[in-house]
């Protein structure tokens, strides 16, 4: 399993698995590793994704491929994880109609799944989402869906009325800034501001007027719309308990719940919930984990609102969708409605959270707790080393705008109280920046018992709220248990365990570190949570690797200091005269780009190629056949017993990897049977048989391989590439905007001509030629291309030698004068896909010469091979130019 990219699609067969021995380590390890429903849940939503959403309403299909299928503003795309979850959740409601838990339990292969395992009586899904995948995108593309499919279908039995519920007023915090803005009054703002709707027009429909609901918070309810209605609470709210004389329910049903609903305000929404104003209801829960029991009081009022609707709709609730991290019982198991699954250990290897390093052997050997009652001798070696670790982050990110967050975890609020003091008193970096949070036994923060003590917990809330603001004073936060779920922020970097966590805690592996998981935004990859404390803590967090999860183990502590990282960043400490050394970027629209067409279109007939060569294999031979990717990548490796390969999953294998490569995102189901005629009758110039092991073990070998790839690739890229002959320009970027960037530590140098503070080039050609660029008293300015986030970064497409479309950075941007510009590029062994460059930086030139008359630019092609030859002879910019300039 080596995954990287967070968008791809991970087929089924790749997903992470227990190996045996986890299994049969514990009677119980399938039920708490595997929940029962996913695997053949996966399987069905892959063919349907690839059957172009068959069987879906046009409201579904429509928001799928918008969301999925087209290229949104900024590059933004929804992880995998976010686009299994909700074309689960589409699937099973629509098409695969699973409303119970007789419809469900057909995804239960194994049989080990029996009616009594289901507690409601209604429309239940549960989302496992590992934290920092983006469940609470989830949550609000499934709104979306809803809404819609209520407003634009026919009889659709869904809502445009939606219960969230969060657990505590840090969940709650951070969905009201979610689904409705920072200030709270910056109306859906998520919804519109990121491509959750599309635009009024698209298949006839206007989405983004007609997405009208009002927003209602715990109980300050504004008047209940027919257009829509987000009931948005802590799950006490909706508790409510009438007289029974006032209850109908009671009659059929039996009692209600006991617990009491705040109505401190006057209002009582479970009141609301139950009345007449409300006759559908979509109900979304946060951090789910909390309904592991029917008897609490959070399903309870669930099902009491579900009989109030069936006695009113005859049908109760029209969908619960429950999301969670860790949605498992007391017991370890994971929930029987249980969906979809991204589990840490994919998270991790797709790069969607940061990957956890521990102490390796050696570093844990150092440190010990003591056997002392006092609390700084007990503890003070891991607190020390944590923040060790924490100040190595603080020094390298720091120039980026960003602050790590230390995170201790202590034993008793007396302890945190304490390492507060540790902290503030040794370092003078935590000196009134330590934060400590004292929660209950429930891991929330403690609720108020007065005015006063109202206010200081509204500030405690806000200064935890907005730990990851450039403003925030903390660079510490102390707690007990704040660890379940809510405060999702991106800034802790370090992680300090000085408890170990048993059954009684309810606390699970994952949970302990699950604070520190989210990345921090824009400062690259990868990232890495760091993870220290007692023994018996790391070989409780260790327990993740029965899921999968694999730690890097390092060096930490004194004498173990990692070389730092570079951070290159515009110069603004050395009275640098930025304008003059700043170069205007130009940014152009595509030249050449990807227009998607009808792979029906593709006629193998029309292919033309030397037929591929066919061996007899001996049977020993026959035992093992290798996969690799197109680009010559190790993919996997098959061991066939006496049993022959099923060729359909080799057929499948090379689809895939054809629309990988190609970019392509659907069409399997097109292009499956086309890959499936070419090989059996045109590959090898003869009719086959695909059953025949001896013809899968031909396909896999590289000639065919190879032609079936490029034949394909090449067809679709003939559909597909196109080029524009009218070139726009957009605007110019600034170096001066370029945000700050680390690179790995490597040799530089500094420039006074050179907007940045440091150039570094990635090998020593690169170097050698900003060394001269620096000494040519004919640059006034340069710059390496590509540092910056934003601004400085001059990149172009290219169609590559195998057809499918790349970006291409060239290496330096150089400033004669004030209007005089180069682009250079550098190389040292050249291959095809150099050529294409070059040809299109050529292109580029031209292209922006032709479009305005402000400013020149030159494009540069210097090989190493040339150089070395001719440096001797080279004295200004000027010879480069007259022996390397390009011809436009």
């Amino acid at each position: 399993m080596t995954y990287s990219d967070p968008f791809r699609i991970l087929t089924p067969n790749e997903r992470w698995t227990p190996s045996q021995t986890q299994l049969d380590a514990s009677p119980s390890a399938q039920e708490k590793l595997l929940p029962p429903l996913v695997h053949q849940i996966r399987f069905a939503v892959a063919k349907w994704r690839e059957d172009n959403y068959k069987g879906a309403s046009e409201t579904s299909k429509s928001l799928l491929h918008f969301w999925f299928n087209q290229e949104h503003n900024d590059g933004f795309h929804f992880y995998f994880s976010q686009r299994e979850a909700i074309e689960s959740i589409i699937y099973l409601y629509e098409v695969a109609k699973a409303h119970d838990k007789y419809d469900l339990m057909r995804f239960n292969k194994m049989g080990n799944v029996s009616p009594n395992m289901f507690d409601e009586t209604w429309t239940r899904y549960v989302v496992k989402m590992a934290t920092g995948a983006g469940k609470t995108k989830v949550m609000g593309l499934a709104l979306v869906w809803s809404y819609f499919h209520k407003l634009y279908e026919a009889d659709s039995a869904l809502s445009k009325n939606f219960l969230v519920i969060a657990p505590n007023l840090i969940v709650l915090n951070r969905l009201k800034k979610d689904f409705v803005g920072k200030d709270g009054n910056e109306h859906l703002k998520m919804f519109f501001e990121e491509p959750f709707l599309p635009d009024d027009g698209v298949d006839g429909r206007d989405w983004r007027s007609n997405f009208q609901l009002t927003v209602h918070i715990q109980d300050e309810l504004k008047p209940i719309t027919e257009g829509g209605n987000i009931f948005l609470t802590n799950v006490h709210r909706i508790f409510f308990n009438p007289e029974p004389a006032l209850s109908l329910a009671h009659t059929f049903l039996g009692p209600t719940v006991k617990p009491k609903a705040d109505t401190s305000k006057g209002l009582d929404l479970g009141e609301v919930l139950r009345s007449q104003k409300i006759q559908d209801l979509v109900v979304l829960n946060d951090e789910a984990h909390h309904i592991h029991d029917k008897s609490l009081a959070w399903f309870k009022n669930i099902e009491d609102i579900s009989h109030k609707l069936t006695l009113k709709n005859g049908k109760g609730l029209a969908l619960q969708t429950d999301f969670s991290a860790t949605p498992k019982h007391n017991n370890g198991s994971i929930f029987v409605q249980t969906i979809s699954d991204y589990p840490l250990v994919e998270a991790i290897k797709q790069g969607v959270v940061k990957s956890p390093v521990l102490p390796d052997l050696e570093s844990r050997k150092k440190i010990v707790e003591k056997d002392s009652t006092d609390f700084e001798e007990r503890y003070g070696d891991f607190i020390r080393l944590g923040y060790e670790e924490w100040q190595q982050q603080y020094d390298e990110l720091t120039p980026l705008s960003k602050t790590p967050i230390l995170f201790v975890m202590t034993m008793s609020t007396e302890e945190a109280d304490k390492a507060k003091i540790f902290l503030e008193r040794e370092y003078t970096l935590m000196n009134g920046s330590v934060l400590v949070i004292h929660t209950n036994k429930s891991g929330e923060t403690k609720e108020a018992k007065s005015k006063k003590d109202e206010e200081e917990l509204r500030q405690l809330r806000k200064a935890a709220d907005d730990i990851d603001k450039e403003d925030s004073p903390y660079r510490a936060v102390v707690s007990v248990l704040m660890l379940r779920e809510g405060w999702d922020v991106q800034n802790v970097t370090t992680v300090v365990g000085l408890r170990a966590y048993g059954a009684d805690s309810k606390i699970l592996p994952e949970q302990t570190i699950g604070r520190g998981l989210r990345k921090m935004s824009k400062i690259g990859d990868p990232q890495k949570l760091v993870v220290v404390g007692t023994e018996h803590f790391l070989k409780f967090v260790e327990e993740l690797k029965t899921e999968g999860v694999e730690f890097q183990y390092s060096p930490m502590g004194k004498g173990t200091k990692k070389k730092p990282d570079l951070i290159i960043e515009v110069d603004k400490e050395h009275n640098k005269n930025l304008d003059a050394l700043d170069i205007p970027v130009p940014q152009l629209t595509p030249r050449v780009f990807r227009e998607y067409k009808n792979l029906e279109l593709i006629d193998t007939a029309t292919f033309s190629f030397l037929k591929a060569p066919f061996k007899l294999f001996a049977p020993k031979e026959l035992k093992e056949i290798i996969f690799e990717d197109i680009d010559g990548d190790f993919s996997h490796k098959t061991i066939f017993g006496e049993s022959s390969p099923d060729y359909r999953n080799v057929l499948a294998f090379f689809t895939s990897s054809i629309l990988k490569d190609s970019r392509l995102v659907a069409g399997f189901s097109v292009l499956y049977p086309k890959v499936e005629q070419f090989i059996r009758q045109q590959l090898f110039g003869k009719t086959v048989d695909l059953s025949d092991a001896n013809v899968i073990k031909n396909v896999a070998e590289a000639v065919p391989k190879h032609l079936v790839f490029s034949l394909f690739k090449k067809a679709i890229n003939d559909l597909t590439i196109k080029e524009d002959g009218t070139v726009r320009l957009k605007g110019y970027a600034s170096l001066k905007d370029s945000k700050p960037k680390i690179v790995q530590n490597q040799p530089f140098l500094m420039s006074d001509k050179c907007i940045f503070t440091h150039v570094v080039g990635d090998n020593p050609f690169e170097l050698d030629m900003a060394v001269h660029l620096n000494r040519f008293a004919d640059v006034k300015a340069f710059a390496k291309n590509g540092i910056g986030e934003s601004g400085g970064n001059l990149f172009m497409e290219y169609q590559k030698t195998n057809g499918t479309i790349a970006l291409y950075y060239p290496d330096f941007l150089i400033r004669t004068s004030p209007t005089t510009f180069f682009i250079l590029e550098t190389k040292g062994r050249e291959d095809l896909n150099d050529v294409t460059k070059i040809k299109r930086l050529v292109a580029w030139c031209q292209d922006i010469n032709a479009l305005q008359s402000d400013y020149t630019y030159t494009p540069l092609y210097v090989k190493q091979e040339d150089w070395d030859v001719k440096r001797k002879d080279i004295k200004t910019f000027a010879d480069v130019q007259n022996i390397f300039k390009i011809d436009v």
